[in-house]
């Protein structure tokens, strides 16, 4: 692992996600920019000394003196967004499996270079969209693929966040204070941290491409350098509309994502903040309340749960089912097979670049006088 070291929110949930199912052991790190934090950091955790690091350089340069039969099988990149695209990239040409938190890099070019990367040394490459790994989301996804919605019309997608509604970043917030520095979170604020995952979350369900958008971001808590709030039109090809908004200024929310989409046969709604269930309303009958863990659902469902219908499972369990599909496709290819597709099921370096892309033409759009900008 890189990042996720003292005081890092995120890297102990990747941990306990990929720790979940007995099938992936941290074994070495780096886990902070500061090289006595990151030895720490390590300690706290159990490392191993040599294979404890105070940086991911020496970290790579050590694996890469190992044999190959003792050399780590991927590394988890947790750090803040400046730092994903050099280690990413530096990982994947010394031909090592990676997942990545989102956003995945900061530029176009960037993301574009580590696409070419993967696919000319055919390694894995994990990007960690987690709320693609709720069961729901993914019956969902099963009921749009196979025309239980009919033609698709209309799509909103709301990711509300209130933590943001102050200026943390200047009351010593960690989280707040690489969120809101261009240097290290990049061309976006909310639109990028939050917004990424709205836009995943519609492409995986629907399978829709964005033909154009029309964005208005704006920073609303004064001196705030990057956006707090967003609300995008979306046109997609083949004549559906969409709206995404994207807010970490909406005081008392806390983190109320939702995704309803329309069909010409019907609706579906799903709320992160209530994961086991899919609301599905159809034009000619009464609306149905899918809940997680039922036996009527898609493979893909059943198999991202793990307890029984009426025992709650969600983040830990949604992140941990992106990890257990990397690692299903990793053990095949170790084996020499090709995996399973609904068990190495994941969002991958492409669903990444789109991510990027998507950042980059919605700030292109809020600084716009045309507004409308083509994908």
């Amino acid at each position: 692992m890189v990042g996720g070291g003292r005081d890092a929110f995120i890297g102990a949930v990747h941990r306990k996600a990929m720790a979940l199912d007995g099938q992936i052991e941290l074994v070495a790190g780096a886990l902070s920019s500061s090289p006595e934090k990151a030895r720490a950091s390590g300690r706290d955790l159990g490392l191993a000394d040599d294979r404890n690091h105070g940086d991911w350089q020496s970290l790579l340069a050590d694996e890469l003196k190992r044999p190959p039969e003792e050399r780590i099988d991927f590394v988890s990149i947790v750090t803040p967004n400046h730092v994903h695209f050099p280690v990413a990239q530096a990982f994947a040409e010394a031909g090592f499996h990676v997942v990545c938190d989102k956003p995945l890099v900061h530029t176009r070019e960037q993301a574009d270079a580590l696409v070419a990367t993967v696919k000319k040394q055919g390694t894995v490459f994990g990007v960690t969209y987690n709320y693609t790994g709720y069961p729901m989301v993914r019956q969902a996804r099963e009921m749009v693929r196979t025309g239980q919605l009919g033609e698709l019309r209309k799509v909103v997608v709301e990711y509300n966040q209130g933590w943001l509604a102050s200026q943390l970043e200047d009351a010593g917030n960690k989280q707040a204070d690489w969120r809101t520095d261009p240097a290290r979170s990049g061309a976006a604020g909310a639109i990028g941290d939050i917004g990424s995952h709205a836009e995943n979350l519609v492409a995986s369900v629907t399978g829709l491409e964005i033909e154009s958008l029309c964005a208005d971001l704006s920073a609303l808590v004064p001196g705030r350098m990057l956006d707090d709030d967003g609300s995008l039109l979306l046109r997609f090809k083949g004549g559906a509309r969409g709206v995404l908004i994207a807010s970490q200024i909406n005081t008392g929310l806390e983190n109320d994502l939702r995704l309803r989409i329309s069909g010409a046969l019907g609706t579906l709604e799903w709320r992160q903040e209530r994961p086991s269930e899919l609301l599905h309303l159809p034009h000619d009958g009464p609306k149905r309340i899918l809940t997680r863990g039922s036996p009527w659902l898609c493979e893909s469902a059943q198999r991202a749960s793990r307890l029984p219908a009426g025992h709650p499972e969600g983040f830990i369990e949604a992140f941990a089912n992106i990890y257990g599909g990397v690692a299903a496709d990793i053990r095949a290819r170790i084996a020499g097979q090709q995996a399973d597709a609904i068990a190495a099921d994941y969002p991958r370096v492409e669903d990444g670049a789109r991510g990027v892309r998507f950042i980059e033409r919605t700030v292109a759009s809020s600084k716009s006088e045309l507004k409308w900008t083509p994908w």
